[in-house]
């Protein structure tokens, strides 16, 4: 007597079997369905045989019949496939689940089981992945593997490998002290480090033993070739197409300036300026001027007269700033924490920044002296940002270029509207740049990407200074100059009209 009955817990149709057909009169997509079976118990007083008969209805090319855990609830329709095509696999078999998707944006699945052996990579015409995941995560754990995003590997739900305690953890292994005082210091680097740990815990204790190699039955030739001497899972690129690359040149620097001045002194062709920057950068002797529309400080509409009248109130204006921070009494800034905190950290990180450059070598260098001042009014100027680690970064290139302390605090001001929220606290927007890297570097060089993964540097912390200070303690200071000055435009561009103009301008 038979104790056991199927249940249809999961279907969907819209599933196509990619065969390597080579006569005319062989399909090479062969529609199907993929379903999750359960094998229930019967309930009391039904009897008979077990139903292995399908009969749906319909007849499709092929299916794929998954079996899962025991339930105590009765079903009465048969769902056993006698399809052509058709093949079944127990969850309890499942090794992997691989996804992937063509360059068409179709999602396909190539499950492994735990003899080595793919099966034939399942193509979603209509969609349908997400659900089907989520289907089989009320039976089995599907947990991402360690060397590559897109593999999940699957282990029982009640696999009884977790007695281990989380004292076995050792999130201080590398030293309490160490580790607490790097929290404080850098808590997004510092929680990625530790969080891994767990990570792995959970790999190890859920990964059951190696089970023996099951024989598969030979498949129809038509069929994707599986090599038996290819343990694991079928490794299937499916890259983007990014269209053949542009053939690009760098231009010559700006060299000239006055030709697109009309005779008030206003700027009469500003895309031609933008263009030509971002083709080839600035030369040294203009940066002075043109620095000053690139960073705000003057409007590009505004005429001579103008910029006089603007350089005039913000000099009366950055002054006003400066003496309140200048006329805070030593007794006063002990009861101000705040305002003390910042002195200190600005203190410090002006006497180790860019001390290399000639403008800021030297121990009673007047370069130091207005590197400090700036920093210091700038807290007055946003004091509830104030100041944070990696802004004398910001600063130094922008003073070397303008020679002049009025024009550079305002010109850092202009700065810091485009990076400022690279500082904040709470860090999302660090986070949210390091997301979009990561999702760029699994688009255009997913070998990198899994060999990052590898190493345990799949969440890019190690970028998290390039792209808080712009790349500025990675390059050459001549090199960061050009650098900035071409980016400045390109995230103009970008954080305006992405993403109508990006493959036009951005993709340089």
């Amino acid at each position: 007597v038979g104790l056991f009955s199927p249940q249809l817990i999961f279907e969907k149709e819209g599933v196509y079997l990619h065969t390597n057909a080579k006569r005319s009169n062989q399909d090479t997509s062969i529609p199907g369905f993929i379903r999750i079976v359960e094998r229930v118990r019967k309930s009391d007083g039904d009897g008979g045989e077990e139903d292995t008969n399908f009969d749906p209805g319909y007849e499709p090319d092929w299916a794929v019949i998954s079996t899962q855990r025991l339930v105590l609830r009765k079903l009465k329709t048969p769902l056993f496939s006698t399809g052509q095509w058709a093949f079944s696999l127990p969850l309890s078999e499942l090794y992997s689940l691989r996804r992937s998707r063509f360059s068409l944006g179709r999602n396909f699945l190539v499950l492994t089981s735990r003899g080595g052996h793919p099966l034939p990579p399942l193509h979603f015409h209509r969609g349908g992945t997400r659900e089907l995941l989520r289907a089989l995560q009320r039976y089995i754990i599907l947990d991402p593997s360690p060397l590559d995003g897109r593999l999940f590997l699957a282990y029982p739900q009640d696999s009884g490998t977790l007695p281990q305690s989380f004292d076995r953890l050792q999130f201080l292994d590398d030293g309490g002290n160490d580790l607490v005082s790097r929290f404080i210091h850098d808590p997004y680097a510092t929680t990625f480090g530790g969080f891994s740990k767990v990570t792995n815990f959970f790999r190890a204790a859920l990964r059951p033993p190696e089970s023996p190699i099951h024989t598969r039955t030979p498949q129809d030739p038509s069929l994707p070739p599986q090599p038996d001497e290819e343990p694991g899972f079928e490794l299937i690129t499916c890259g983007v197409e990014l269209g053949p690359k542009p053939d690009v040149t760098r231009g010559q620097p700006l060299d000239k300036w006055e030709e697109f001045l009309d005779s008030e002194g206003r700027v009469t062709c500003k895309e031609k300026i933008k263009e030509l920057v971002f083709r080839g950068g600035i030369t040294h002797s203009l940066r002075k001027e043109i620095w000053k529309f690139l960073l705000g400080f003057y409007p590009w509409n505004s005429t001579a007269k103008e910029r006089e009248d603007i350089l005039r109130v913000k000099t009366d204006e950055y002054f006003r700033m400066k003496v309140q921070w200048k006329s805070v009494s030593e007794e006063q800034e002990m009861r101000n924490s705040l305002l003390r905190g910042y002195r200190s950290l600005i203190e410090r990180d002006v006497n180790r920044t860019d001390r290399h450059n000639t403008f800021f070598s030297g121990n009673d260098n007047p370069g130091l002296t207005l590197l400090h001042d700036v920093l210091m009014t700038y807290c007055m100027y946003n004091f509830d940002l104030g100041y944070v680690q990696g802004m004398s970064d910001l600063l130094s290139p922008i003073l070397f270029v303008t020679q002049n302390e009025v024009e550079s605090f305002w010109c850092l001001t202009g700065f810091m509207e485009l990076v400022h929220q690279n500082f904040e606290e709470s860090q999302e927007a660090m986070k949210q740049q390091l997301l979009q890297l990561s999702i760029l570097l699994k688009a255009l060089d997913p070998e990198l990407c899994d060999f990052l993964d590898s190493q345990d540097s799949g969440s890019l912390c190690f970028c998290f200074r390039w792209l808080l200070i712009w790349f500025k303690r990675e390059f050459s200071f001549e090199d960061i100059l050009t650098l900035w000055e071409v980016s400045t435009f390109i995230y103009e561009i970008c954080t305006k009209y992405y993403p109508m103009v990006w493959s036009e301008d951005c993709c340089y």
